[in-house]
């Protein structure tokens, strides 16, 4: 893709506009070994820059308080990174994968759909962090509704804000025993929330984080949580597959790794503080959010993110079964023209690494020293459980 970066990444849209790029996985490498990070990488030369991509079109959300905490905090900097978060251009659904394969980008945030159609269609990306190790969608509901499971919505209606989220709530149905076939999917645009809560739709796609939002504007709905009902992978932060094969570029990478795990830790410890930093950078996010409806997009975000590590596997694990079973039904779907094996969709070796590494000490030692603002001090802390 020819032409300036910056004016590709121009344009920003709502967090709406993200599924509408959706459909997703990673990349595997077997082993990595003799990784070596320096203890001190002192002058600026020596800094060097990870151009990371979002899949919205937007950084004003609160997703990416893992990156913007180690940014704040200097992390990163430390670690000899220049960490650039791109919004990423419109309109273009493999774009998270296609600017890192051209070089346009260094790191990607597709979702497992939009990965493995990449990786099917030649596109040399590999995941090498899941951020959740687990599901990101949820399904809203109505209040006054019958549905209690995900097996329930056979037969049903589910609104879509984009007829292309068809590919993302196909594979979820078939994991949980229902033939997509038998649900007629509503394009509502927009307007897919409202068409929930007015019982228009059994159902709606939502994910973790929106939830909150929705809450927040007042509207009433209740929710089937991916979590619980799903073991399928989420979005993972992918790079070029020809990287992995470079022993600096293993390196520059798991530095950003250890670098956004600090900040996950920084949030665990003190997560208003994590909140408040991550609003606080993006002033256009609180035009269209008060501090509490951020916190509790936050916490939903915050809390799946940290499924993997508190199950013993340290962040950013990619669940091997998971993607077992998602790549076979993306295959039988028809999603990708060949059944993928593992090994070409992630690997787990740079994150084993960086969670060894990371200086979890001196970030959950910031967390507790950090002095929130009067405003963060007045914002309910809930139970968090990160």
């Amino acid at each position: 893709m020819e032409g300036n970066l910056e004016d590709a990444f121009a344009g920003e849209v709502t967090r709406r506009d993200f599924l509408r790029r959706t459909a997703a996985a990673g990349v595997g490498l077997s082993a990595l070994s003799g990784l070596r990070v320096a203890s001190a990488l002192g002058a600026a030369a020596a800094t060097q820059t990870v151009r990371w991509i979002s899949p919205r079109g937007t950084l004003d959300v609160m997703d990416d308080f893992n990156l913007w905490v180690p940014i704040k905090m200097g992390y990163f900097k430390k670690l000899g990174i220049n960490a650039k978060l791109i919004a990423g251009p419109i309109g273009d659904a493999l774009a998270t994968t296609k600017f890192v394969a051209q070089n346009q980008a260094d790191m990607g945030y597709p979702s497992p759909g939009v990965l493995t159609a990449s990786i099917d269609s030649g596109i040399g990306v590999k995941s090498i962090w899941d951020m959740i190790s687990g599901q990101v969608f949820d399904f809203a509901l109505p209040q006054a509704t019958s549905v209690s499971s995900v097996r329930d919505l056979s037969g049903k209606k589910i609104a879509l804000g984009s007829a292309g989220w068809s590919t993302i709530v196909d594979p979820i149905l078939v994991e949980a025993g229902v033939d997509p076939k038998s649900v007629t999917y509503v394009n509502a645009g927009n307007q897919w929330a409202q068409s929930v809560e007015s019982g228009q739709a059994d159902a709606g796609l939502a994910w973790e984080g929106l939830r909150a939002q929705w809450a927040g504007q007042g509207l009433k709905l209740k929710y089937l949580i991916g979590t619980k009902f799903s073991k399928q992978p989420s979005n993972v932060y992918s790079v070029r597959a020809s990287d992995l094969s470079d022993k600096a570029k293993v390196a520059l990478y798991t530095r950003f790794l250890q670098g956004m795990i600090m900040g996950l830790e920084f949030a665990r410890a003190n997560p208003r503080a994590a909140a408040q930093i991550t609003y606080s950078a993006r002033p256009a996010l609180q035009k269209s959010l008060k501090p509490q409806a951020a916190y509790d997009s936050f916490l939903e975000l915050a809390t799946a993110y940290g499924t993997s590590n508190r199950q013993g596997k340290g962040w950013g694990w990619n669940p091997p079964a998971g993607w077992a079973s998602y790549l076979e039904i993306v295959h039988n779907l028809g999603q990708t023209k060949k059944q993928l094996a593992p090994s070409d969709v992630y690997t787990n070796a740079l994150a084993v690494v960086a969670n060894r590494k990371a200086d979890k000490k001196t970030a959950m030692a910031d967390a507790k020293k950090f002095k929130l603002s009067a405003t963060w001090q007045k914002v309910n802390p809930r139970n968090p459980n990160i």
